[in-house]
């Protein structure tokens, strides 16, 4: 007997159900199609690469039936014709009675000036057309969030590009867990009660950096400290080295994600990793 071997991660092809306002600036749109059926996810911080369509287009340009030549041949193809890649985060996923995926949330922060994702984020409609690169294993190496079993304190930190995450984490714990997270906002607008079971103590910074907040705070007592930090990738870096070089927390008990960086668009920033 042999036993199939799936892809940790594959191509899905989607249209938008819907979008609407959960914030001042945020947008939650939700895709359904078909190839759900094959999407399997833990959700915590699950990371998908979303393909937006040109201005002009009616869906996006990826050529996947390429298989693994599929990224070369989607760079070759011309800037006006390329399908937009951005990175997102599972905000929520709903399956059928038979366990089987039929609709996932994506959260859009809206830009001003506008980018290319925030420009069609702002405008989606029912029967919009995207492509998905997401998981196909519920447990695969796109979720970053794995606090080990002894962990007696977990710390999230996030601006508003890890709030997505942020909220899915929190709604993942047990209660009695114990959390402290620190959350920058760019408009009041944008602050929400976060449903959680766990003992969570939330912290909103509106309108300005909450790096400086979360390093003068007092954290609870804690052996075994866990550390989650998402987002502009300068704020991102400085918190680690103060984690660790200050409070002394063990790096491999940190997890720290740049989901961005100032001043450079997606495409700037892979270039540069």
């Amino acid at each position: 007997m042999t036993t199939a071997v799936v892809a940790p991660f594959r191509f899905f092809s989607l249209q938008v159900v819907r979008a609407r306002r959960v914030g001042s600036s945020l947008v939650r749109v939700t895709f359904t199609g078909q190839d759900l059926e094959h999407f399997f996810s833990d959700g915590h911080d699950q990371s998908l690469s979303l393909f937006l369509p040109q201005p002009g287009q009616s869906e996006p340009q990826v050529p996947f039936e390429l298989g693994d030549g599929w990224w070369q041949a989607w760079r070759e193809l011309p800037d006006d014709v390329r399908a937009v890649m951005r990175s997102y985060t599972l905000r929520a996923l709903r399956r059928d009675a038979l366990g089987r995926t039929i609709e996932i949330d994506i959260d859009f922060v809206l830009h001003t000036p506008a980018g290319p994702a925030s420009a069609w984020a702002s405008d989606a409609g029912a029967g919009d057309r995207v492509v998905l690169l997401g998981p196909a294993l519920a447990d695969n190496r796109a979720i970053r969030f794995r606090p080990p079993g002894d962990t007696d304190l977990i710390v999230l930190w996030g601006d508003e590009s890890a709030l997505p995450a942020v909220a899915s984490i929190l709604e993942s714990l047990p209660a009695g867990q114990r959390v402290r997270v620190w959350l920058e906002a760019h408009d009041v607008g944008n602050v929400r009660e976060l449903a959680t079971a766990a003992d969570a103590e939330i912290t909103w910074v509106v309108g300005e950096s909450s790096v400086d907040a979360l390093r003068e705070a007092r954290l609870p007592a804690a052996e075994h400290p866990y550390v989650w930090i998402a987002g502009e990738s300068g704020c991102v870096r400085a918190l680690r080295r103060h984690f660790v070089q200050e409070r002394g927390i063990d790096r491999r008990r940190i997890t720290f994600v740049g989901y961005w960086r100032q001043g450079m668009n997606e495409e700037q920033l892979r270039a540069s990793e």
